[in-house]
């Protein structure tokens, strides 16, 4: 009996080495993401996500980075930039993520910037479905781009429509700072190309009030019409179009998702709308990214095919983890770092550039065009 509180104190002894010589659990890598998940842009920000999960499934499922899995955090904007500026604020102050990602719409963004939130908080964002000059240039210290910018995809428009002998030119565009950078960028690429445009029309941002803007384009018979508006808003426009009677070639830019676009008005009406893509083939099995997309999708169990909003989603969250692993540590000051010391990096059929000159990422850029059945054709 005299032997047994010495056993004891020896066995809690050896307990406590014991616990002390287990590796700590690593805390969960905290990324957040705010995009509209309901409104008209309900799709998009779905989409995106989707393409962040599987990526972020597949690293989790490897161990995640230095033993801690990546864990995201969402808000819902519902693309309202109001709602854009509290949600993120409140991500940020409550979740406490080391970056952001997959945030959607140029006046959304841009406010965001005005306010000074990212530089406030010393946070990056990696990925914004934008391709706006007014968020590139002059360089964002703290905002990594993923995709082309519009003036890329406009001038790869205009010079897909001068190869077919277009001439007669007209713009949509929505009523935003989004729509204004398109409109821009396509009077630019007209007037070097030798083009005229002939007629402007709007829409305001989150309707797809376009019937004016279809009087006034249809009145003056273009031959070529580049869209610069969402998914929404580009299927009613070319319904309308069409039902007037018009054989315009239409093309637009790569926030339209195309075979949305046949869904909501019919394979039929749909048929010949060119869309701009600045990812490649996301069905794609010689494409590295692509092939692990649908590999990812599968492995979390997702009933959605692969398309190019999720495949940008996808590669949002490859180049942030990639600055995640190069920083050493998972703080918001060494993923900014890492990111600007990025160079030249190979996402698997996208490569992505970041420097000090420059953010812009990628200026990959391509068009497919829907078939009589709302599939997608290179």
């Amino acid at each position: 009996m005299t032997g047994t509180p010495r056993t004891l104190r020896a066995l809690m002894l050896s307990l406590a080495v014991s616990a002390m010589s287990l590796p700590a659990l690593a805390a969960d890598i905290v990324i957040g993401q705010v995009a509209p998940f309901t409104g008209t842009l309900a799709p998009t920000g779905k989409g995106v996500n989707l393409g962040i999960q599987a990526y972020f499934g597949r690293i989790n499922a490897a161990g995640g980075i230095r033993g801690s899995k990546l864990k995201l955090v969402t808000r819902d904007d519902g693309y309202k930039v109001k709602e854009t500026l509290v949600q993120t604020s409140d991500l940020i102050d409550k979740e406490a993520p080391v970056a952001l990602v997959g945030l959607v719409g140029t006046g959304n963004v841009a406010a965001v910037l005005k306010e000074g939130l990212l530089e406030k908080a010393g946070i990056p964002l990696v990925g914004v479905r934008s391709g706006a000059m007014i968020l590139r240039e002059p360089v964002p210290t703290h905002i990594f781009h993923t995709r082309a910018s519009y003036a890329a995809e406009v001038d790869t428009i205009v010079r897909q429509m001068q190869s077919m002998g277009l001439k007669r030119i007209a713009v949509l565009h929505q009523d935003d700072p989004f729509g204004e950078d398109g409109l821009v960028a396509a009077k630019k690429a007209l007037a070097a190309s030798g083009m005229d445009l002939v007629a402007v029309g709007a829409y305001k941002k989150g309707t797809t009030e376009v019937e004016e803007a279809i009087k006034s384009i249809h009145a003056t018979d273009p031959n070529g019409i580049i869209l610069v508006s969402n998914t929404a808003a580009s299927s009613a426009f070319v319904k309308g179009m069409r039902e007037a009677g018009s054989f315009a070639m239409m093309i637009a830019v790569s926030v339209t998702a195309g075979p949305q676009v046949a869904e909501k008005i019919g394979s039929k009406m749909a048929h010949g709308l060119g869309i701009v893509q600045v990812v490649p083939k996301p069905e794609s099995q010689a494409i590295t990214i692509s092939r692990d997309l649908s590999e990812d999708l599968q492995r979390i169990g997702a009933k959605e095919a692969p398309d190019h909003t999720i495949l940008e989603g996808y590669l949002m969250a490859k180049v942030l983890v990639e600055g995640i692993r190069r920083a050493g540590e998972s703080t918001r000051p060494r993923i900014l770092a890492a990111l600007n010391e990025l160079g030249t990096f190979d996402a698997g059929g996208v490569t992505i550039r970041y420097g000090s000159a420059s953010h812009d990422g990628s200026s990959y850029t391509d068009i497919s065009i829907l078939d009589r059945n709302g599939r997608l054709l290179r």
